[in-house]
């Protein structure tokens, strides 16, 4: 990634490097270039939106080695990446700002509250955008594929209240993810710069699986 110095552009590095290490293997689409497109997005709505962009940048290197999807738990990601934060030149309140914004920003079934502070509205955004669109669409079956769900099954309807438990662990279908999170999140989106380019994206993402659900019937 190529962007202006400025004064975390250290910590900037590191972060990318640490992402780098500990994401290169991922196979559930929570990998290194999926966090590249995080960061660059962040930046560009941080921006747009007068955020802090490097408090931005920070986070979403980092919200994914933090996830309890990649560690034995949420509390052990969360504790790595608290570990990892402790030991660069960032503030106490810059570590603390960071490290809500990672603890709280994932979808979760839908139940978590709304983002504090605009660097994480602006992250939770960045993010929640690479999961609406023609890349989204990818990551979703590579996602069920890891899981082991099939691409679509009429008797496994769509779930619509889930704790974040039955989320993640409840036996679905890539075709139900889009029901269940990926075409809900256009209305869970924050900032009005990141609302435009939603829009676009969750267009193309309906019109897909309508188009699939024509194919499987027959049309």
């Amino acid at each position: 990634m190529q962007r202006q110095p400025g004064e975390k552009q250290h910590v900037i590095e590191e972060a990318e490097r640490f992402a780098r290490a500990e994401l290169e293997h991922d196979a559930t689409g929570h990998d290194w270039w999926h966090v590249h497109r995080v960061v660059q997005m962040a930046e560009r709505l941080a921006l747009r939106e007068g955020a802090d962009a490097e408090i931005c940048m920070i986070a979403a290197l980092l919200h994914d080695v933090a996830d309890e999807k990649l560690n034995e738990s949420k509390e052990s990601g969360l504790h790595k990446v608290s570990s990892w934060l402790a030991g660069q030149s960032l503030t106490e309140a810059e570590q603390s700002h960071i490290m809500e914004i990672i603890a709280t920003m994932s979808f979760n079934g839908g139940a978590n509250p709304p983002m504090r502070t605009l660097e994480g509205q602006v992250v939770q955004d960045a993010d929640r955008l690479d999961a609406i669109g023609a890349i989204a669409i990818a990551r979703c079956f590579l996602y069920a594929g890891w899981k082991g769900d099939p691409i679509y099954d009429p008797k496994l309807l769509p779930r619509d209240e889930m704790s974040p438990g039955e989320y993640r662990k409840g036996k679905s279908t890539a075709i139900n993810h889009f029901h269940e999170k990926l075409l809900k999140l256009k209305e869970r989106i924050n900032t009005e710069s990141a609302k435009e380019i939603a829009e676009d994206r969750h267009r193309y993402m309906a019109e897909y699986v309508e188009r699939f659900m024509r194919e499987w019937n027959g049309n």
